[in-house]
């Protein structure tokens, strides 16, 4: 029999790689570091009973011998290169995987790889939409919440996987047919330990493809040039300047590459300039693998933003309530204020090692800033004393000095440019908070949400 295969964690993302490589009649060994909670005692009985062997919290020395024994290891996206077993696998020459390569390996069918620092979820909607529009079937998994390695035997023509640094890291064969790389600014540095590492890490989306795949590119943002610059595959850009022979904006329409309309922006119901980029790189995307102009232009008249994306909520008095929870990154947040003219804003959380004195340029569009969570006095650096400040002990009280300090024809607007996890166990948590407070405020139903 050859040598096990060690998989660590047992979230989602290792339950997953547990079934199908048990399934496949893989010898398997589970390393959990953190075992506890009843949830966690479900998927152990769950992996035990497929055959597999969990180890919990072992010593050093134990956690050596476990590397030294195994044929592969398959960390969790959460689980970083620091991480001891990883490290000893690396040093010992045991390939380390992510669950998102070897999906890939067992794919039969195209994969679309989306990422970027911001925008895939909704990209990655976007292109399995476009695709189904078109009578194309298409499962959109990976990031975005279904762990690919589970969607690999759909019944379906294309699979689009949204792919986050942290999957991307242990990526070595992934080769998607089409790769789009929508934009790169610093984030989760606190995990990658560097900018260089973190732009690493998303070059594997592209970095295997062969010369016949495609590679979509926001000619926009220059690290994304600079990174993709020497790439094997095929090139196709997008841009929101007019520039033909991209996929770009031009006389109040979307265009593609070739010249063809796709629509007209009047048809597209979200106009900021991130909300066309997106629109512009899926419909790149999905074309190549067999969506029609008019599936592209049918899914985009249809398509709303996704829940806690620049989502109204509410409005009262000439203001209006905004749920960016999953900006989680200075990037986003610049973004989802670029689309206002004045704004309440919202931000902070736990920040991820990176510099929210970026947000300074926002000043302009700024009535005022309420600073939340423990980035709150880095979030009053970034804006004092050209913006006035204050400081929230909770949602509730954040909520309350927005509106206090809002004029009718401003924005209120969660846009956090940090994590979640001081307060909240996730984004969403965060921004279900947000919502349940301004419907309070605004004597409306707990639940109720606008658009």
């Amino acid at each position: 029999m050859s040598a096990p295969v060690l998989v660590i964690g047992l979230a989602a993302t290792g339950r997953a790689v547990v079934r199908r490589l048990t399934g496949e009649g893989c010898d398997v060994v589970v390393l959990e570091d953190r075992p506890g909670g009843a949830a966690y005692a479900e998927s152990r009985r769950d992996a035990e009973a497929r055959g597999a062997r969990v180890v919990e919290a072992p010593d050093p020395a134990d956690l050596l011998a476990l590397v030294e024994g195994t044929s592969l290891v398959v960390p969790s996206p959460g689980v970083r290169d620091t991480h001891p077993a990883v490290r000893a696998a690396l040093e010992a020459g045991v390939a380390v995987r992510s669950e998102v390569d070897l999906a890939a390996q067992r794919c039969r069918v195209p994969i679309v790889g989306v990422t970027g620092t911001n925008g895939k979820t909704t990209v990655t909607t976007l292109i399995a939409s476009m695709l189904g529009a078109s009578g194309v079937k298409a499962t959109a998994a990976g990031n975005i919440g279904r762990p690919l390695i589970d969607a690999v035997d759909d019944d379906v023509a294309v699979l689009v996987a949204e792919l986050s640094s942290f999957q991307l890291r242990f990526a070595p064969t992934l080769a998607p047919r089409v790769a789009v790389l929508l934009n790169l600014a610093d984030d989760h540095l606190d995990w990658h330990g560097s900018r260089q590492a973190y732009g690493d890490a998303k070059a594997n989306v592209f970095r295997h493809q062969q010369a016949t795949d495609l590679l979509v590119v926001n000619v926009d943002d220059p690290r994304v040039v600079d990174l993709t610059n020497g790439a094997t595959a095929r090139r196709t850009c997008f841009t929101l300047a007019e520039r033909p022979g991209s996929f770009h904006v031009a006389g109040g329409m979307l265009v593609g590459a070739d010249g063809s309309v796709l629509v007209p922006l009047a048809d597209v119901p979200a106009h900021a300039p991130h909300d066309l980029a997106n629109a512009l790189a899926a419909a790149a995307a999905a074309l190549d693998v067999g969506a029609t102009v008019a599936g592209v232009a049918g899914a985009l008249r249809s398509f709303a933003r996704l829940h806690h994306r620049v989502e109204l909520i509410g409005q009262a008095n000439g203001v209006q309530y905004y749920d960016d929870s999953k900006a989680t990154n200075p990037h986003a947040t610049l973004t989802a204020v670029a689309g206002f003219e004045s704004v309440v804003l919202v931000a902070g959380g736990r920040n991820k090692g990176l510099d929210l004195g970026v947000l300074r340029v926002l000043a302009p569009r700024m009535r005022a800033v309420v600073a939340i969570g423990e980035a709150a006095p880095e979030v009053a650096d970034a804006f004092e004393p050209d913006v006035p400040v204050v400081r929230a002990s909770s949602m509730r009280d954040a909520v309350s000095h927005a509106a206090r300090l809002s004029r009718p024809g401003d924005a209120v607007l969660l846009s956090p440019a940090c994590a979640s996890f001081d307060w909240y166990t996730s984004y969403a948590e965060r921004g279900d908070d947000f919502a349940r407070e301004v419907a309070a405020l605004l004597g409306q139903g707990a639940t109720e949400r606008v658009g």
